[in-house]
């Protein structure tokens, strides 16, 4: 292996907390066949909710689940998170989860923005209670980063959102990047939450040989992970660095429940392949890039950030080969962090060390709050 993978990829590890790899997504206990049917759920229109336990008084923002309606053919509605606040002061701030996330991976952080903005989150196709349409003609179909990019154009227009500061995780760099360039004057300000520079791009290892060891790969489920709901909660949270209310949301809704009680992922094989895929083949083009831009950056400082998983004590040669993986996997995450901010010519950053990729806008939350609050937006 000549490099690294990119940013989201964490060799063998997944993005957001679990729902990228693959391994889960073959893993029979969890998803059933490959050509599973998309999920439904809360196709009733709208919902009101309370945030965080308060009632509609009080000041507090309400959050109204929708289903927001983004193409004919196929028929394609996405699950969007809409929190309003009693009286908004702030830009409207559109939040966009990385691969395998969903909306309900901000149930922590958009009600916190909310107190200032109305925060819309959504599900791209393919995730959470958004539509699955399957690829026919190409690997990709339907889920390039241009449909991805009409797809919220959509939703902001459904809504009657004119202007947003748009924040994407990991991969839903591109989402910003490809919107910012394509219409400027919707996009008042653009946060990069923990993403890669270029996909396209493996990292260097400057000559190194990455380690290959196998206790570094994340556990592959067991049929018993996917004996119940609770089963599958205790899989995915053996295997994060910390295990938050939003992660939780996040997974009850990426799972079907099956009548005997069994679960699996309810997005489609084909459909990650496709997702990833259009991710990995798309270079991004920030010179058409004019919005104030935010770079947040999340760096592992210790096994616990990266490998969770692993159960001490370790023996020597895995506790080389995790402390050799993560001094070049800050390496290159510096880097990729430095070209971004570059290729942005932006000063606003935001560096947090001792930071998980999957959890860091629920650890740091606070940080992460304030960094965005502190912007001046277009």
């Amino acid at each position: 292996m000549n490099g690294l993978p990119s940013l989201d990829a964490r060799t063998a590890r997944t993005d957001d907390y679990g729902l990228r790899r693959r391994d889960v997504l073959h893993a029979m206990a969890l998803t059933g066949a490959a050509g599973l049917a998309a999920c439904g759920g809360n196709r009733g229109g709208v919902r009101a909710g309370e945030v965080g336990g308060a009632g509609n008084g009080g000041g507090k923002p309400i959050v109204i689940d929708r289903r927001v309606k983004v193409s004919a053919s196929p028929e394609v509605s996405l699950q969007v998170r809409d929190w309003q606040p009693p009286g908004s002061t702030g830009p409207v701030i559109v939040l966009l989860a990385g691969l395998g996330g969903n909306a309900r991976y901000f149930d922590s952080l958009a009600p916190a923005l909310a107190a200032r903005s109305r925060v819309i989150a959504i599900s791209r196709r393919g995730y959470g209670l958004s539509d699955k349409p399957l690829p026919v003609k190409t690997a990709t179909q339907y889920y390039e980063v241009d449909t991805l990019v009409a797809d919220l154009k959509a939703v902001l227009d459904a809504l009657g959102v004119q202007r947003a500061v748009l924040a994407g995780h990991s991969i839903a760099g591109n989402e910003l990047t490809r919107f910012a360039g394509l219409h400027p004057e919707r996009t008042q300000g653009l946060v990069y939450l923990d993403t890669t520079f270029d996909y396209t791009v493996e990292g260097d290892s400057e000559g190194e040989t990455v380690p290959d060891n196998r206790l570094l790969h994340e556990p592959r489920p067991m049929p018993d992970d996917g004996r119940s709901l609770h089963a599958a909660i205790a899989f995915f949270r053996r295997n994060s660095k910390n295990w938050w209310p939003a992660l939780e949301a996040n997974l009850r809704d990426a799972i079907d429940i099956r009548t005997d009680g069994s679960v699996r992922l309810n997005t489609p094989d084909e459909v990650e392949t496709a997702v990833d895929t259009a991710a990995h083949s798309f270079s991004p083009d920030y010179k058409a890039v004019r919005a104030p831009s935010l770079v947040v950056t999340a760096l592992a400082a210790d096994n616990r950030d990266m490998f969770p998983w692993l159960e001490l004590p370790l023996d020597a040669k895995t506790q080389k080969d995790a402390a050799d993986y993560l001094r070049m996997f800050r390496r290159v995450a510096i880097t990729n962090s430095n070209q971004l901010v570059a290729a942005l010519d932006t000063p606003n950053r935001l560096t947090l060390d001792h930071a998980s990729h999957g959890d860091f806008i629920m650890e740091r939350e606070a940080e992460v709050l304030r960094a965005i609050q502190f912007m001046t937006w277009a």
